[in-house]
């Protein structure tokens, strides 16, 4: 049965997104073409504020809690983030690992393409286990296996541009119930508890090859299903592992601080923005052109960080075309 609780988080969220993006993101857009390195930038600010959002319903309105053990983050460090998937919602859930640990603004998410398209974890599993057949490798239980492809050439191309300082390994396990797919927050159902167990690798403790590296990833994952096993037909921590619970480098109180003042601005931002467009004509003429604005620029490029990247691969090369002509 679809809960009040489901119902509230999931429009909250979208309402929150959908003006947001109009109205907070929309008046930056020209700044892409003339700049996109600010544009970025105020970008990451901007998606930040709202991942913060679905942070604190679910610490503070929904009690869900967060264990973190193991290696401290280095705030500001650039880093590779690897994760098991129990769930399709993983990814959400990270943010409030993150945000402990000023990661929020940074983040990007690359997901593997069955998790956008298979409804379950056991059909990801079933899919997961046919890949270790065909290949010869051994069947997993608690994760799927890694496809090394994109994991080897993110790292490469980081390493190569001297972007990157370290990889971070996180583990994430669910001790109690496991909500699969958006569905299952629709009906309230959401984790009562979530443990992030994170291992940080230096980039110079890394293998170089690309054969190397892909064999380190596959190790990587043999140990998150021996952890993930340890975690699951024992006490279901990671205290087992020796490492112990992390202290954030922002206090809990200023979390706390976050997530409520989040509370109040998500709660009060969309329906400002509705009684705007229901008041003023110029604000809803902005309205329907930031709304066909968004739409096309999806059909016809595919999405506004492809646009992004080819302005910013366009005035990279023009710059730098203009300053051969001056040497």
């Amino acid at each position: 049965m679809v809960s009040w609780r489901g119902i509230y988080f999931i429009l909250t969220l979208f309402w929150g997104s959908f003006f947001g993006s109009i109205f907070m993101l929309g008046p930056f857009l020209p700044l892409m073409f003339i700049n996109p390195s600010w544009y970025r930038w105020i970008n990451n600010r901007i998606v930040a504020t709202w991942l913060t959002l679905p942070v604190a319903l679910l610490e503070t309105m929904f009690g869900v809690k967060v264990i973190i053990t193991g290696d401290a983050f280095v705030p500001g460090e650039r880093s590779v983030i690897i994760m098991n998937h129990r769930t399709r919602m993983d990814w959400m859930f990270l943010w409030s690992c993150l945000m402990r640990y000023s990661y929020l603004r940074l983040e990007k998410i690359c997901l593997k393409a069955s998790l956008k398209s298979v409804p379950g974890f056991e059909s990801t599993t079933a899919r997961s286990n046919d890949f270790a057949e065909k290949n010869g490798l051994q069947k997993y239980e608690y994760v799927l296996h890694p496809r090394t492809t994109g994991f080897t050439f993110v790292v490469d191309r980081l390493r190569e541009g001297k972007n990157l300082d370290a990889v971070h390994d996180i583990t994430v396990a669910y001790p109690h119930n496991i909500p699969q797919t958006e569905s299952h927050l629709l009906h309230g159902d959401f984790p009562k508890e979530i443990h992030f167990h994170v291992h940080r690798y230096p980039i110079d403790t890394l293998p170089t090859s690309k054969e190397d590296l892909e064999l380190w990833c596959h190790r990587r994952w043999e140990e998150k299903e021996e952890r993930l096993r340890s975690f699951y037909q024992g006490e279901r921590n990671f205290y087992f592992t020796g490492q112990t619970v992390i202290p954030p480098c922002k206090s809990e109180l200023r979390v706390l601080v976050v997530k409520l003042l989040s509370l109040v601005y998500w709660t009060l931002f969309s329906p400002a923005m509705c009684l705007l467009i229901y008041s003023y004509s110029l604000v809803q003429w902005y309205f329907i052109i930031i709304i066909v604005i968004f739409v096309l620029q999806e059909r016809l490029f595919g999405g506004l960080e492809i646009m992004e990247l080819a302005c910013y691969r366009f005035l990279h090369k023009q710059s730098h075309s203009n300053a051969k002509k001056n040497a």
